[in-house]
């Protein structure tokens, strides 16, 4: 064995091993007990970043850790190869997305492999494969035939100079990102799934995420958005009424005027005359309508000129047009009632409408100001007539049946959630199956011409689709009536791809069909799923649609497809910049900058390493490009080993909260990974190899070995259930500690010390597999550390025959005294009183109190 640790010449060895015995290579094996790990697969970007690494390497280190346990492991990596990015790559570089596509993928599969991640690179996917999407093509064209796709007219941000449709993104100050032209929002037809069908379906089965954070859980209950509530009518004459929704019918009489969207047909007669409410609602249609920007921008609006009549008590409201009422959500119009919501209220100040208070606080000494904000709790009903006095529940009902019996409403349930529109008007994604026909509409591509390939060899200049002016790509034939046709020119979402890739690893080998329901059911659900907090609705929640479309279509057998969810934190680090005369912003990489610490770690100064010049701390943040505080994952692989990247990722911080970047720490894994490499050394120079004998173990000899199964039973605790990898490793670490000072070179001596090693490479095995490899071949003969199990806990060996208890009077320590595991309270009082210490500090007083904790102290209050 070598002196010396060498992580540059262990780890190609480890890993050309495991390629060459195909070590992490799964098939279906019913003897077993099957665990399914996957990471969220990444975009093929062009490298990975720190954030990758860890998302990775947390999944690493529960699948090794599942596989000890004796368990048959799938891990699988594929690239989720579609999307905006590319088609953006291609006009920087000069290059078709699908060549950029594809050398990042080759780039990073080499990455991923240097880190010594367990993938069974034989199940590897890419999205934009069309062996891969022609299954998306046919699920879409069956949902299609069930009822559960339809086309529709939607809005979208339309560049008028390039002619395309730009995400929200792309969209910067209201002006499109390449041609800085204003943006419109402009109706376009557009393909749905009915995700609505099935909300009532994905908030129940919430219920049986119980390893999900409750945080997601409740992200993906908000968002679905089910409420119960009641629709209602506003009529504004004989032909014309306003339907409404509310979830507050107690305080519908306190409506002080009803609101509609822009787009909306009252709104839209009323502008045909009216010149300066038509230009308000032309300016209406290039808002952001992202909830977030919807909640902090300007409340706008007009009122339309005419009033509509309270359901209840007959009284005339002013109808209004105004921003924050989309037309998309629900019928487009809002009862508004300043008094009890914030919006209303600030809306009513702006253009001075009545804030009429109906609810009051139930503790009638509290007192609402309507006149400084809103008052939105639940309470008692007050100016509300027959109503008067009546609480939230009662109040629910009682109005709900008035207006049921008046005919003018109903309770109901409403939803958040809207459609899911799967129409992008951009090349590089999935072509939507789909014919146009003059004479027939939209056709199904037959199954037999699956897949529509998307032509790769492209021109790419950013101005619009190339396949939407590609004549060879548009133009077929309808299969209905075989006169000339054009094919779909729009993609797929790319959510669409990354809804169901989990499935597909799961019977990768199926050429026949999108799934092998048998290989699928024996793998499905994903024991482990690990990814970002930032998919904690969109992502999860269509796959969540998905699986229980493929589901009913008789693919798959279980409800969800993620049993347990671990959201990692992101990856922070320091940043510097430099302010340039012209205001602009230079941000410097840490690794160009030199920085002087206080004794706490804190930046007193920082310079630049080439001209000596000082830059700005920036503080902390999420690594990032745009701030150029990247960390090369592959310059640290260099510098230290995969494993001390590893072993890092893995100590910093527990796993859910966000990681700070630290050279140091770095550096400090890497010392313990020495230092476990000498005690391994200096163990193997003993060449000497002792069976153990219990019977003939000393005290310190047993303490050892006590602490041994203790890291042990702990480790494997935080692992499996905790999922606080800092902790287990924190426990190793507290081992070696113990290993390094017992000096015992006797036959059982070495007996013990060689199964604390042991333990110590088991038990970092998952997280720092190089490494442990290597040792476990000098301590072990007999197997390769990749086929060995979990080290398994002695219970015996956790029975200690004396404990170390405290003794204290009066709350100070007087002594410390080694007494039997198992003595009675007698005995340990006895034998505490017996110290000549504690004797002193009770002479001549009265014991008062004798406080016991077992297996601590005893305290003992004299006066």
């Amino acid at each position: 064995m070598n002196e010396l640790y060498q992580p540059q010449n262990i780890e190609p060895q480890v890993q050309q091993y495991w390629q060459d015995n195909n070590s992490f290579k799964c098939d279906e094996d019913q003897s077993k007990e099957k665990f399914y790990c996957l990471s969220m697969f990444p975009y093929p970007s062009g490298k990975l970043h720190m954030g990758h690494v860890r998302n990775y390497t947390i999944g690493d280190v529960i699948s090794r850790y599942q596989r000890m346990q004796g368990k048959n492991v799938l891990q699988p990596m594929g690239w989720d190869a579609f999307g905006l990015p590319a088609e953006n790559a291609a006009m920087k570089n000069n290059v078709p997305p699908a060549k950029w596509t594809y050398e990042n993928m080759d780039y990073m599969r080499s990455q991923l492999q240097r880190m010594g991640f367990g993938y069974d690179w034989d199940r590897e996917l890419a999205t934009c494969h069309p062996e891969y999407y022609r299954w998306e093509q046919w699920f879409f064209l069956r949902l299609l035939k069930k009822g559960l796709v339809y086309k529709k007219e939607a809005e979208v941000n339309w560049d008028p100079v390039d002619k395309t449709v730009l995400a929200n993104e792309q969209v910067i100050d209201g002006r499109g990102w390449r041609s800085g032209a204003l943006i419109e929002r402009k109706k376009i037809p557009q393909w749905f799934l009915k995700i609505t069908d099935y909300a009532d379906q994905l908030v129940d089965d919430l219920d049986q995420l119980h390893e999900w954070p409750e945080q997601v859980r409740t992200q993906q209950k908000n968002w679905i958005g089910r409420s119960n509530g009641v629709e209602l009518t506003f009529e504004v004459d004989k032909d014309t009424q306003l339907d409404v929704f509310t979830t507050r019918p107690d305080t519908l009489m306190g409506v002080s005027y009803v609101a509609v969207a822009a787009q909306h047909p009252l709104a839209l007669k009323a502008a045909e005359d009216n010149a300066e409410l038509a230009a308000f609602i032309d300016a209406c249609k290039n808002i952001k309508v992202a909830e977030a920007d919807m909640a902090t921008m300007e409340k706008k609006g007009m009122p339309l000129g005419f009033s509509a009549t309270h359901p209840l008590t007959g009284k005339q409201v002013p109808v209004w047009t105004a921003n924050f009422v989309l037309m998309d959500y629900g019928s487009g119009a809002v009862m508004a009632v300043p008094a009890h919501d914030q919006r209303d209220w600030e809306f009513a100040k702006k253009y001075d409408l009545e804030i009429l208070q109906v609810i009051r606080p139930a503790d009638s000494s509290v007192t609402a100001d309507i006149s400084v904000q809103a008052f939105t709790d639940k309470g008692v009903l007050i100016n509300s007539g027959d109503f008067n006095d009546l609480e939230f529940d009662i109040a629910f009902k009682a109005i709900a049946s008035e207006l049921e019996k008046q005919g003018k409403g109903k309770t109901t349930i409403n939803y958040r959630l809207r459609d899911w529109g799967v129409s992008r008007q951009r090349y590089w994604g999935t072509p939507i199956p789909i014919i146009n026909c003059d004479s027939c509409g939209p056709v199904p591509v037959p199954e037999d011409q699956l897949p529509v390939v998307l032509p790769e060899n492209v021109e790419f200049d950013g101005s619009g689709s190339p396949i939407k002016k590609m004549r060879s790509f548009i133009d077929t034939t309808c299969p209905q009536c075989n006169k000339p046709a054009e094919r779909e020119t729009d993609t797929f979402d790319t959510f669409m791809e990354s809804s169901w890739y989990y499935a597909r690893y799961a019977s990768r080998g199926s050429v026949d069909a999108m799934l092998d329901p048998e290989k699928a059911n024996y793998w499905l659900p994903v024991d482990q799923y690990v990814g970002g907090i930032e998919h904690a609705i969109l992502h999860l929640l269509y796959s969540r649609f998905f699986h229980k479309l493929m589901r009913d279509e008789g693919l798959v057998d279980s409800d969800e497809p993620f049993k347990r969810l671990l959201c990692q934190g992101m990856v922070l680090a320091d940043t510097y910049y430099r302010e340039n005369e012209d205001g602009s912003t230079t941000w410097i990489s840490p690794n160009d900058v030199d920085i002087e610490t206080d004794d706490k770690g804190r930046t007193i100064s920082a310079v630049h390493k080439e001209d000596g010049l000082s830059v700005i701390h920036g503080g902390i943040t999420k690594m990032s490009k745009s701030k150029n505080n990247g960390i090369d994952p592959q310059t640290m692989i260099d510098k230290y080993g995969a494993d001390t990247v590893r072993l890092f990722m893995m100590f910093a911080a527990p796993p859910v909260q966000s990681l700070e970047w630290s050279d140091s720490a770095v550096e400090g894994a890497q010392r313990f990974l020495k230092r476990l490499w000498k005690l391994t050394y200096e163990y193997t120079a003993l060449n000497k190899n002792v069976e153990l004998n219990l019977a003939e173990l000393n005290d310190k000899q047993s303490e050892l070995r006590r602490k041994v199964h203790q890291t042990i039973k702990k480790v494997t605790n935080d692992i499996e259930v905790r999922q606080t990898f800092n902790t287990a490793i924190a426990a190793v670490m507290e081992l070696t500690n113990s290993i390094g000072k017992f000096k015992d070179d006797s036959d059982q001596g070495i007996a013990v010390r060689k199964e604390a090693l042991e333990a110590c490479v088991l038990l970092l095995a998952p997280i720092t597999p190089h490494i442990t490899a290597q040792l476990w071949s000098e301590l072990s003969q007999s197997s390769e550390l990749i086929n060995a199990n979990w080290p398994v806990v002695d219970e015996s060996a956790l029975a200690q025959a004396n404990i170390e208890m405290v003794i204290s009077v009066n709350g100070k320590v007087r002594g410390k005294m080694s007494i039997a595991a198992d003595a009675d309270e007698d005995t340990i009082l006895h034998m505490a009183l017996a110290l000549e210490n504690v004797q002193k500090f009770m002479q001549d007083k009265t014991i008062r109190k004798k406080i016991i904790v077992p297996g601590k102290l005893v305290n003992i209050v004299v006066g």
